[in-house]
């Protein structure tokens, strides 16, 4: 071959080895890694909110409608105003660690007339502004009031003197069953104010989010949920919210019809502790664990084969003071650091713990100040020992 076509396809490789690269830096930035099996939070959209957004109807004209179709005109004139459309800015680092301004997108929804708003913490999560624009197109900066990052619940706040702000009843998702019709409203690609439709497909499941968020007992629905929905209302008939909309099931990164919203009674929690005592009440043991396998336990030489090895205990917290103990030494295994040597825990209240997310959803269903039950291996010897529960 002729030199000169060597280095022409040399180039040709290059180039797209580059182009290769750079897509798949792209990628990455944008969407992230997304196994096929991956159920995740709703993105925030990263592009600014489309031009054809929607703007305050006159009261709606049912006349010739079915009856499930005026109900549905109905809920979603009653509760368009009260949804919010909300644009965060947040700051980020390129390759060359240069700072670049990263806008992102998602939804809300006003909850009284003081101008409260739920929605997602990882929608707000980092935000250094946060913008808010309501049905009618009024927009309002908004204050981060604050979180409950394990339960993926963010309050914010505007203020618009003078205005009477339309706000969504809370309803009760403790009495919800498979096959209830369920209505969704939010911002989907920056689309304002839509209305997607379902039902309720499923109901307790427990869904990890991230390394340290997850929804207890969410409520699965085939409405479709996409970029820019998270954090907005999912209502009943009645048009009362029973869960925020939060995460996806997405093989593609589009809605697969299986979405996951968090319970709006876990929410109302929260929102209630964060207005009236300024925080979130969490029950903390006070441990850091990890995850005991087979292979880990053969190694170790635990006597069990599955719980939650203690690495370490917080100083004057509940475990600690229980006599409960962390690690001793640190080895190193492959590419990970492990404390070893501390007790290794097993069950809470006679309910198998085998990991962390175990560990989280029990405390999920228990308040500062309850007494629990610990199952522990102390130095091969199986031991109850009752630990009082302390406010994180």
């Amino acid at each position: 071959m002729h030199p000169n076509q060597i280095t022409r396809r040399r180039v040709r490789f290059i180039m797209l080895a580059l182009i290769v690269i750079l897509g798949a830096y792209w990628a990455g930035a944008r969407w992230g890694p997304r196994a096929p099996s991956a159920v995740e939070a709703v993105p925030a959209a990263t592009t600014a909110p489309a031009t054809g957004t929607a703007t305050a109807a006159p009261p709606p004209n049912t006349e010739g409608l079915g009856p499930l179709e005026a109900e549905n005109v109905r809920i979603y004139h009653q509760a368009a105003p009260a949804v919010a459309n909300i644009v965060t800015r947040t700051v980020e680092y390129d390759f060359f660690y240069n700072a670049v301004p990263v806008e992102g997108a998602g939804s809300g929804f006003v909850i009284d007339a003081a101008g409260h708003i739920l929605t997602n913490y990882h929608v707000v999560e980092n935000a250094r502004t946060i913008e808010v624009t309501l049905g009618d197109q009024t927009r309002y900066k908004a204050t981060y009031i604050g979180a409950d990052q394990r339960n993926d619940i963010a309050l914010i706040k505007i203020d618009a003197p003078g205005k009477k702000l339309a706000a969504l009843a809370l309803g009760d998702s403790r009495n919800l069953q498979v096959g209830q019709r369920v209505l969704a409203i939010g911002n989907p690609f920056g689309f304002q104010s839509t209305l997607t439709t379902g039902v309720v497909s499923a109901l307790g499941r427990t869904v990890q989010t991230s390394d340290t968020a997850f929804i207890d007992e969410a409520i699965q629905t085939d409405a479709a949920i996409n970029r820019g929905n998270s954090g907005g209302p999912l209502m009943n008939s009645h048009g009362e919210v029973i869960g925020i909309n939060s995460a996806i099931y997405t093989p593609t990164g589009a809605t697969a019809g299986i979405g996951f919203a968090i319970p709006i009674n876990t929410a109302r929690r929260v929102a209630d502790d964060l207005i009236n005592l300024g925080r979130v009440r969490q029950a903390t043991l006070g441990i850091q664990g990890r995850a005991i396998w087979p292979g880990l336990a053969e190694a170790l030489d635990l006597p069990v084969e599955h719980g939650l090895l203690i690495e370490s205990t917080t100083t004057g917290g509940p475990a600690a003071q229980a006599g409960i103990q962390g690690g001793n030494r640190t080895v190193q295994a492959g590419l990970q650091q492990l404390r070893i040597g501390g007790d290794v825990l097993i069950a809470v209240d006679n309910t198998e713990i085998t990991n962390q997310l175990d560990l989280g959803r029990m405390l999920n269903h228990h308040k500062p100040g309850d007494t629990i039950t610990l199952t522990i291996y102390k130095d091969r010897k199986k031991q109850e020992v009752k630990v009082t529960l302390a406010d994180r």
